[in-house]
């Protein structure tokens, strides 16, 4: 018998399914419930990241959610991601936290603080002192390192070296650093951060969500052809995603009258994928417009493989936790996985599918021949492998019982040794 906990889990660009994506939190939040603790969720009532922010009744809402209580925090909104309104909201939302004691009833027995928004972790670091109680920071985006990678800020800029000096800080003064990302823990050790802090407890998936899904649509039906090989992508059409090394493969496969591309999901990169097509004069690509999240599993069985990307960035070395994947490999289908990720090799790891280097459009259509040219029984063995690897290892209601040991400042069988 597990014994009754009260957890405060942070996070600024948490949602629920109806405000947002749901998400990591919502799910860990959920399952911790369902094991009999008792869970607070502090969230930003707007993020650019919520697709319909909640209306705020006063500046702080507690609403309860599937057996915990989400926290609503009130925050401005702002026009875009590289808005500075944005981080002024950092600010704001890292003194909202130092009102928490008057506004939740329960003490804490352990707080979770989770980046990318490093901030707050100040306001998350008083209350466990004020409490007295572990302290655990969570890193899902290593930053400042993502913006001075990808968004090519200047280590010396005033607002990095803030951001440096609490990075260092929290990996400092926490008991315990957690992350999603199995390599991040060599970052953490050049930045000074003890290893034995160190926890990683990845993304998973949702059992309850994901063995009953609900059934396509029969428009939705119609779009997918007949009688084919099927490559199948679902989630966002974005940049990240290296959708256009895709598109590359497939014109490298045109002239195969069997083997289609499914694009499942809407974003900025859409409409420029479509052009591409229409340029390259491809008939071998279908878009179909997004889909509910409950009927995701039903779209994947329908595949013959499942294809995930992202652009080739040298961050990516401490390794990625892109939620589709845990979809992907419950889905029972194979993956072709066209990411470096450094050390961190989930489709060899559980010999679900192939890897395939970043942004190589010909070794994606190699590997969708060798795929199509396998025995069925050889590529069922591949998907069935996925369904195992992710049944064991990623589903949400073991990821918050190891998420709970490790606030404690216990053990969990995630990999706690970070030497």
């Amino acid at each position: 018998m597990v014994e009754p906990k009260t957890f405060w889990l942070i996070n600024q660009y948490a949602s629920t399914p109806e405000t947002g994506m749901g998400g990591r939190h919502y799910y860990l939040a959920r399952e911790l419930a369902k094991q009999g603790h008792k869970v607070y969720l502090v969230a930003a009532s707007y993020t650019h990241l919520l697709r319909q922010p909640p209306k705020m009744p006063g500046d702080v809402w507690l609403q309860p959610v599937e057996g915990f209580q989400f926290v609503w925090l009130r925050m401005p909104s702002y026009p875009e991601a590289h808005s500075k309104k944005r981080v002024l909201n950092w600010f704001r939302f890292a003194w909202m936290l130092g009102k928490l004691p008057r506004w939740i009833p329960d003490k804490p027995d352990a707080i979770l603080y989770s980046s990318p928004t490093l901030v707050g972790y100040l306001g998350a670091r008083r209350l466990a002192r004020l409490f007295r109680v572990p302290l655990s920071f969570e890193v899902r985006d290593i930053w400042p390192l993502t913006l001075i990678e990808i968004g090519g800020y200047s280590p010396r800029h005033p607002l990095i070296r803030f951001l440096q000096w609490i990075e260092d800080k929290a990996y400092r003064d926490s008991d315990r650093v957690i992350s999603n990302l199995k390599n991040a823990v060599e970052h953490m050790k050049m930045r000074g951060m003890n290893p034995d802090k160190f926890a990683w407890i990845p993304n998973g998936f949702s059992l309850t969500e994901v063995a009953h899904p609900e059934p396509l649509p029969d428009n939705v039906r119609a779009q997918l052809p007949l009688n084919k090989f099927i490559v199948g992508y679902t989630g966002t059409l974005g940049v990240a995603n290296a959708l256009d090394t895709l598109i590359e493969a497939a014109d490298q496969l045109k002239t195969y009258d069997d083997i289609v591309f499914v694009l499942v999901g809407g974003g900025k990169e859409k409409l420029h994928l479509q052009r591409l097509v229409e340029e390259k004069g491809l008939n071998n690509v279908v878009f179909v417009n997004p889909i509910p999240k409950a009927q995701i599993q039903s779209m994947l069985v329908r595949f013959d493989a499942c294809f995930i990307g992202l652009a080739n960035e040298p961050l990516f070395r401490f390794g990625v936790s892109p939620n589709k994947l845990f979809d992907y490999l419950f889905s029972a289908r194979p993956i072709i996985y066209c990411i470096d990720s450094g050390e961190y090799k989930p489709i060899d790891d559980a010999k679900a599918g192939l890897s395939v280097p970043a942004d190589n459009a010909q070794a994606i259509a190699h590997a969708v021949l060798e795929l199509k040219n396998l025995p069925p029984l050889q590529r069922d063995k591949m998907g069935q492998n996925g369904r195992v690897f992710a049944t064991t290892h990623h589903e949400y209601g073991a990821l918050a019982a190891c998420l709970a040991n490790v606030m404690l400042e216990k053990q969990c069988g995630y990999g706690d040794s970070g030497k």
